[in-house]
């Protein structure tokens, strides 16, 4: 795993390039849908973090002009506090951004995250885990499917398209999830390895042998991602965030110790 090329972030552990060993797990083919997610709320009466706090982070293409904001992200201005942005509502109530229920479920804490995989089961990958999966079979490749963007002249992942965060070549209902399985899946049977939507780990952070309990890393970047702020949308790439931490742009899928 890792990665030690030019698009490496630097200070962010992507490197070096070393030989890891996992024990053999098994693992979502898709990150969990709203559907499913829905299906754990009705039947164990779940509250998620955003729904607790009452608020939660939307992007602001997607904030509904009523929407009662409580501010913005400063230096990030395009993250927006919305008063009721939660799973049921993950860009805020009256947006006329409304993703399906094959889309990813999202505004999902690690801790939320967590007490889903519990219910069926399972657990959230370790990073190794993870990025063994997401590379499909392939060693030391950018993507999932191999070291360019582009498949058969088309992108190979959800991510931004255009000048971000000014602008979008995409119609602003397409701007954001899609389906789960909308993209071919890797060599593991893997949809959406990258792009689409961030993917919380097991693992705290740590980079040079440092760790913060604080935070936990997610992988795989998402509809957000652009290379002039984000190349994240690779397999090595890595990021963090709180435990309670929520927004729209996050979800996860599940691991399993043993075939499921």
């Amino acid at each position: 795993m890792g990665y030690e090329g030019p698009l490496a972030n630097p200070g962010e552990g992507e490197d070096p390039v070393r030989e890891v060993e996992v024990a053999p797990f098994a693992i979502g083919t898709t990150t969990v849908t709203r559907a499913a997610f829905a299906a754990f709320v009705e039947a164990t009466g779940y509250v998620t973090a955003a729904e607790e706090e009452g608020w939660s982070f939307v992007f602001a293409d997607f904030v509904s002009p009523d929407a009662s904001v409580r501010g913005r992200v400063a230096g990030a201005e395009w993250w927006v506090a919305v008063d009721g942005a939660n799973w049921r509502h993950p860009h805020g109530p009256g947006s006329s951004v409304q993703p399906d229920g094959d889309h990813p479920v999202t505004q999902v804490s690690w801790n939320d995250a967590g007490a889903y995989a519990g219910w069926v089961g399972g657990r959230l990958p370790t990073e190794a885990e993870w990025e063994y999966a997401a590379r499909g079979g392939l060693e030391r490749k950018v993507f999932p499917w191999g070291d360019r963007f582009r498949v058969a002249g088309k992108a190979g992942a959800t991510i931004w398209q255009g000048d971000f965060p000014s602008h979008s070549r995409k119609r602003l209902a397409n701007r954001a999830t899609v389906s789960v399985t909308m993209l071919p899946p890797n060599g593991y049977g893997l949809h959406h390895a990258v792009g689409n939507v961030w993917e919380w780990t097991a693992d705290a952070w740590s980079v040079a042998d440092r760790t913060d309990g604080s935070r936990r890393v997610r992988k795989g970047g998402s509809y957000l991602c652009h290379d002039s702020y984000c190349n994240r949308y690779r397999v090595a790439a890595r990021d963090h965030s709180g435990p309670d931490d929520a927004t729209a742009n996050i979800g996860f899928r599940v691991a399993f110790d043993r075939p499921h």
